[in-house]
């Protein structure tokens, strides 16, 4: 279980460098995880580096993360209580900008699930 903390805090690291040196505007967070996706991936491409099957250390870790994944919301809420100021200010653009993301998140939804579903007919 440690190895795979490891392999997930160092994704994360490669992300945040890579993010800071070369000035990208995409969290480091989220760089780390497509570049553990594409590592899950060509790891997956070749079956000498497949693991045995059962070996699924990273799907435990990940499943740990994710049961305590409502401890992380802790900062996040505190760091809102601490700028109520901001929210006040900027409330309106604050709710457009929620509500314009989640409609615009739906329908990228819906199209990517039509156009797949589309891809099972031809089959």
């Amino acid at each position: 279980m440690i190895i795979a903390l490891a392999l997930i805090l160092m994704c994360q690291l490669a992300g945040e460098v890579l993010t800071r040196s070369m000035g990208l505007p995409i969290p480091g967070p989220v760089l780390g995880m497509a570049i553990m996706f594409v590592g899950l991936m060509v790891r997956s491409r070749f079956p000498i580096l497949k693991k045995p099957a059962g070996d699924g250390v990273l799907e435990q870790t990940g499943s740990g993360i994710l049961a305590s994944l409502s401890l992380l919301f802790v900062p996040a809420g505190v760091g809102i209580i601490q700028r109520l100021d901001i929210l006040a200010d900027h409330w309106v653009a604050l709710a457009i900008a929620l509500v314009a993301s989640t409609v615009l998140a739906m329908v990228v939804t819906v199209l990517t699930f039509r156009l797949m579903a589309g891809k099972g007919d031809a089959s």
